[in-house]
Parts: structure tokens; C-alpha cells; sequence
């Protein structure tokens, strides 16, 4: 039977290496509490990400409890890193230890003006961000800290401030955002209060370092809900703190196909995404490949409609600023701007020509190109298109699958025609390309003999036979090559049904 405890959260969860850790602490007659996210998820039965531990032990003394060289105390926060070690005495993880803190006054928005340690895991408590968030448990004495309410807000899913909303974003503006990345992966609401505070200190956001913003952006991109974010953002006044680019982008109305605006049109894109579980750079690609759009639209008196002319072109340098000013990685940015730059890509069969698919492997690489039809499938949904792939752009795939997998050819073989000629000690000639074409002939029958020694011995026997001979195997195997080619484009159209 589960005890009182194990009925509130599944402390299954908690890694030895924790408990060890907690354990230590107790034996130095310290308390040790796990607190925050990694206590929010084991009462809600979500895998933590981390576990973070809170203690009355000093900084000092933690240190010392542990050993000077399996610790780590580079800053001024009270926040001690414990090495844990492997067999081989290598550094396997880092467990996090912080003295209790109490609420002192902040500066910036951001950072407090002056660290003071508690006594009481209650003080801890009242000075963090959210109720959800605010709960504390002893993994050694089986006690579970819960003055603020956080379980019941857990119960009605609802994300609401410890304390005073006002005071909490102004300690710390990026709360706002996080409050919106909560609700994104957890699907809670935003209560009423913490709702007003956000709207009323949105412009507070401006003075957080676009890294902090990148990083709370990104977590709201991988949830399960990123579109309702972001319209959550935009709404409270902080997506132009993400993108300005972004929030230029609402209410600008496109043409005939599309059933959206260009905002709603990448949300939905982007949350497609998500429901596909794409990997982050689609997701990003998937919000940003039309944010060209409002600088390139003009309204045609000919079509009667708005045209979007280069905006593809346009995007590609706009999202490359805004992953540059978010501070993403080179890499990272290059990879995401390719994708929008060439997510327009022509795909009518009856058209394009595999050297035209060729072409576009190309200009986006090989390790890029379905991450391309996925931003396209993406654009569909985003438009209001309820079918994800159409027969045309399985064509399409299919043509690309046709252009990435090499033919079947005489580059198979393991000998070559400049060989051939030093064993036989022969000039350039058509006899040459006659055996390679016989030996591919044997080959394709039975990979086995595709290795040198056994090529080089049939390459002997084969300049025996008189020039007839070698030219009837020679056309055999290219047939059979031909053959096998054509099988190979029969699998492929059958795997993309077309």
C-alpha cells in the first residue's frame, strides 16, 4: 500500500546519487529539501529534467561536508556543485546544493542587490517565482512543505505567483516569459492576477539580456504548445522583446489560398511542427519561412490579389538578424536561413526534371533536404490545408529520393577501367570499356565477386576471348544495368505511393 506520501507524488523519480546527497547533509545534521521544478513534476508524474536540493548548510559548509575537490563554488549565489563520480573516479554529473535564501531587494530586473541566507526552508520558499514551483521535499524524513498552495494550483492547473505578481516580475522580468513557457508545457492557464501583472510590466522584459530571452524562447518552441504562447506573447506585449519581425507580422493579410493572416499562418506552421515532433530547427524554420512577407507585399490591380515577390529572399536575411541578435549559434543560424530561403521550392512533377531536384539538393545539402519538405508539409497545415502531403508532393519526394540514391553503375565495381589497362597492359580502347561492362555483368548476379582478386583474374580470362564474345557479355550487363535501375525507381515511387 502506498503511503501518504506516495499517494501525493512518485518518488520513484529521485536518482540515488540525490539521495546520497540528502543523506549527507542529514548526517551533518542539515536539512536538505528538493525543490522547484523537479518537485512540480514528481507530483504531476512528469520525468524531472534535474534535481535541484535546498539547504540550511552555508555555503562553507557544504564544501566541507563534501570534499574541496568534489565540489564546485564559483559564485556568489550559495549554489554548490557536487561532483558525482563514476568507477574510474571521472566526473559524471553535477548535483546542485543552494543555501535558503530570503527576499532582499533586486536590481536591473534581474539580479538582487545583496544575497542573504535563511534559516527556515519557508523563507526559501516565499521568494521564488510560482506556486507550482514552490514546494519543497525532505526525501529523508518523508515531509512535504507546501505554504503557498502549490498543489491545489497543480490540481486546477493554474500558474499564479508566490506571493505579490508585481513584486515577483519586478525582482525578476524574465518570469514573464517564464510564467508563458509553464503554461505552453503544461497546458495550465495563467491566473487572472499574474495575467495583469505581466501585461501592466511587459516593457520590464527589455532590460533582460536577449541570451536569457533565447533560452525561454527556445523551451516554449520545443513544448507542446507553442502557438498558444506566442499568442499569449504577443497579447501581453512581449513577443516584440523575441522578434519585432515576428510581431509585425499580425494582421497582415495574404492572398487567395491562404485562409490566414501571415501571424497566424507560422503559428499554425510552427505548431504543426510540434504535433510532428520535428526537431528544434524545423520548428524555427517552420515559425520564421514567411516572415518576409509583410516588407515584400503589394497589391496587383492585374490579379486583383497581393503578390509576395522574393520574400523567401527577404526572410532568409531577416531570420538570419534574428538569430543573430537572439545569439544562436553560427551553425544553427545557417541551417534555419536555408530553409527559409528556399522553402518555396517548385515541386510540379509534370515540370521539374531530377536535375532540377538535383540542383535544389545542392543549393539546401543532402543533410537538409527532408528537413525542407517538412517545412513544406508545415506551410500546408499553416494554411488551412487539411492534407499534409498530396500526391503531387509525394512525386516530389520521390524524385528526391531517386536523385540522393546513387544509380546502379560501373562505379560499383571494385576494379576500374585505368586497372584494367595496367593488367592487361593495354591503351584507352573500346575493348576496355567492353570488359568493364562484362565484368558488371558477372557482379550484379553475385556481389561476392566484386572484390579485386577475383576482378583482376576474370579480367585475365576475358581478354582470351575474342572481341564478339566480350561484346555479348558487355551488353548483357547493360541491360541488367538497366534493369536494376528501374527496379530501384519501382521501389522508391512504391514507398512514396505514386
Amino acid at each position: 500500500m502506498k503511503t501518504e506520501i506516495e499517494n501525493i507524488l512518485n518518488i520513484n523519480k529521485i536518482p540515488k546519487d540525490v539521495i546520497w546527497v540528502c543523506e549527507e547533509l542529514s548526517k551533518n545534521n542539515f536539512e536538505s529539501y528538493l525543490v522547484g521544478g523537479c518537485v512540480r513534476d514528481m507530483i504531476i508524474d512528469r520525468e524531472p529534467n534535474d534535481f535541484d536540493i535546498t539547504t540550511n548548510a552555508k555555503p562553507e559548509e557544504i564544501v566541507k561536508i563534501f570534499g574541496i575537490d568534489d565540489t564546485i563554488y564559483e559564485n556568489k549565489f550559495g549554489t554548490v556543485g557536487v561532483k558525482i563520480r563514476n568507477e574510474n573516479q571521472e566526473t559524471e554529473k553535477i548535483i546542485e546544493v543552494t543555501t535558503y535564501r530570503t527576499e532582499g531587494d533586486y536590481e536591473d530586473f534581474r539580479h538582487p542587490t545583496k544575497v542573504e541566507w535563511g534559516t527556515t526552508i519557508e523563507q526559501d520558499l516565499q521568494r521564488r517565482d510560482f506556486t507550482i514551483n514552490a514546494i519543497a521535499f525532505d526525501p529523508i524524513k518523508n515531509n512535504l512543505v507546501d505554504p503557498f498552495n502549490g498543489q491545489e494550483d497543480i490540481k486546477i492547473k493554474t500558474i499564479k505567483c508566490v506571493g505579490d505578481a508585481e513584486k515577483r516580475f519586478n525582482e525578476d522580468a524574465l518570469r514573464m516569459l517564464r510564467a508563458i513557457r509553464f503554461s505552453a508545457q503544461l497546458n495550465y492557464v495563467i491566473s487572472s492576477e499574474t495575467f495583469s501583472a505581466i501585461f501592466k510590466l511587459s516593457n520590464n522584459l527589455e532590460k533582460i539580456s536577449k541570451e536569457r530571452i533565447r533560452d525561454e524562447f527556445s523551451k516554449i518552441i520545443m513544448s507542446d504548445e507553442p502557438m498558444q504562447a506566442l499568442v499569449i506573447s504577443q497579447k501581453l506585449g512581449l513577443l516584440k522583446y523575441i522578434s519585432e519581425e515576428l510581431e509585425s507580422c499580425v494582421g497582415v493579410s495574404q492572398n487567395g489560398h491562404h485562409t490566414y493572416d501571415v501571424f497566424e499562418h507560422l503559428l499554425r506552421s510552427l505548431n504543426h511542427a510540434a504535433e510532428k515532433k520535428y526537431d528544434f530547427e524545423t520548428r524555427i524554420a517552420a515559425l520564421f519561412h514567411d516572415i518576409g512577407k509583410p516588407k515584400t507585399k503589394r497589391f496587383d490591380p492585374n490579379k486583383n490579389d497581393n503578390t509576395f515577390y522574393g520574400h523567401e529572399v527577404v526572410g532568409e536575411k531577416m531570420t538570419r538578424k534574428i538569430l543573430e541578435r537572439l545569439k544562436f549559434e553560427k551553425s544553427f543560424i545557417e541551417k534555419v536561413s536555408k530553409l527559409v530561403r528556399w522553402h518555396m521550392f517548385f515541386s510540379d512533377t509534370e515540370q521539374i526534371t531530377l536535375s532540377s531536384v538535383r540542383r535544389l539538393i545542392v543549393n539546401i545539402g543532402k543533410e537538409n533536404i527532408w528537413d525542407l519538405v517538412n517545412i513544406r508539409i508545415c506551410d500546408r497545415i499553416g494554411s488551412g490545408t487539411k492534407k499534409e502531403e498530396p500526391y503531387r508532393l509525394r512525386q516530389f519526394e520521390s524524385m528526391i529520393e531517386e536523385a540522393l540514391v546513387d544509380p546502379i553503375s560501373l562505379k560499383t565495381l571494385k576494379i576500374n577501367g585505368e586497372k584494367i589497362m595496367e593488367i592487361l597492359d593495354e591503351k584507352p580502347g573500346r575493348k576496355i570499356g567492353l570488359i568493364l561492362n562484362a565484368l558488371f555483368e558477372e557482379v550484379i548476379d553475385d556481389g561476392n565477386k566484386n572484390n579485386e582478386e577475383y576482378l583482376k583474374d576474370r579480367t585475365l580470362e576475358l581478354n582470351k576471348l575474342d572481341i564478339k564474345e566480350i561484346e555479348d557479355l558487355a551488353n548483357s550487363g547493360k541491360e541488367k544495368m538497366k534493369d536494376e535501375n528501374e527496379k530501384q525507381k519501382e521501389e522508391i515511387k512504391k514507398k512514396f505511393r505514386v
